[in-house]
C-alpha cells in the first residue's frame, strides 16, 4: 500500500492559491492511478516513488509543474519542445483545466509505472568533448615528417586528443617542445600516446 507524506501536506498548504487545486488534482490522480507510490520530498518537491522514481511536481510563484522522471520515454509526453515544458512536460500550469483530462493523465502515470517496473533506465545523455586545437609546434614538426603526419591522420580521435591533451598541457615551452618531439617520433613508427600499456 502507497504511503502519504505530512510534508506534501505542508508543501500544498504553503503554495499560492492558483497552485494548491492544481497540486491536489496531481496528487489525487497519481494515488488513483498507482495506488502502492510513495510520496517523498526530493529537491524539496513532491516526488512519487514507484519502483524508483516515477514523478514529480512543484509550484512557483505564477506557475506549477508536473513531471515524469522517465517522461522522455513516454509517448506523447517525450516529444514536446523543452522550452515549452518549463522543467516538468506539461509546461506553465496555471489551473487544472491546462493539464491532461483525468482517464489520460492515469493512462501516462500507468505508463510510467510499466517503464519502473521493467527496470528501464534513462538513456545518458553524453556531453561532446571540446576540440582541442592542435599546438603550433604540433602541426609545425608534422608537416616536416609525412610519415607521422600520414599516422596522426588515421588515428581515431580519442587516439589524436591523447597526445593533443599529452601536448596541451605541457606548462613550459622546454617541456612542450620535448613531447612534440616524442610525439612525431612515436608516430612515425605508427604508435599511439600510450603504446607502451596496449
Amino acid at each position: 500500500m502507497g504511503t502519504r507524506d505530512r510534508r506534501v501536506d505542508a508543501y500544498i498548504a504553503k503554495s499560492a492559491d492558483f497552485a494548491r487545486p492544481i497540486l491536489e488534482y496531481i496528487r489525487q490522480t497519481v494515488h488513483e492511478a498507482c495506488p502502492e507510490c510513495e510520496e517523498t520530498l526530493k529537491w524539496r518537491s513532491p516526488t512519487f516513488m514507484y519502483h524508483g522514481m516515477l514523478c514529480g511536481m512543484a509550484a512557483f510563484k505564477a506557475h506549477a509543474i508536473f513531471g515524469f522522471w522517465k517522461g522522455s520515454l513516454i509517448s506523447g509526453v517525450g516529444d514536446r519542445d523543452a522550452t515549452e515544458t518549463a522543467m516538468g512536460n506539461f509546461g506553465r500550469v496555471t489551473s487544472v483545466n491546462e493539464l491532461p483530462p483525468k482517464r489520460q493523465l492515469v493512462a501516462l502515470i500507468k505508463e510510467a509505472m510499466k517503464l519502473n517496473e521493467m527496470g528501464v533506465k534513462l538513456p545518458r545523455a553524453r556531453k561532446p568533448k571540446q576540440a582541442i586545437p592542435m599546438p603550433r609546434a604540433l602541426r609545425a614538426a608534422l608537416a616536416k615528417n609525412r610519415k607521422a603526419k600520414t599516422t596522426y591522420d588515421a588515428f581515431s580521435p580519442s587516439a589524436k586528443r591523447d597526445y593533443l591533451e599529452w601536448i596541451a598541457e605541457a606548462r613550459s615551452d622546454e617541456t612542450r617542445d620535448r613531447r612534440v618531439k616524442q610525439a612525431v617520433e612515436w608516430m612515425s613508427e605508427g604508435k599511439q600516446r600510450n603504446w607502451k600499456y596496449m
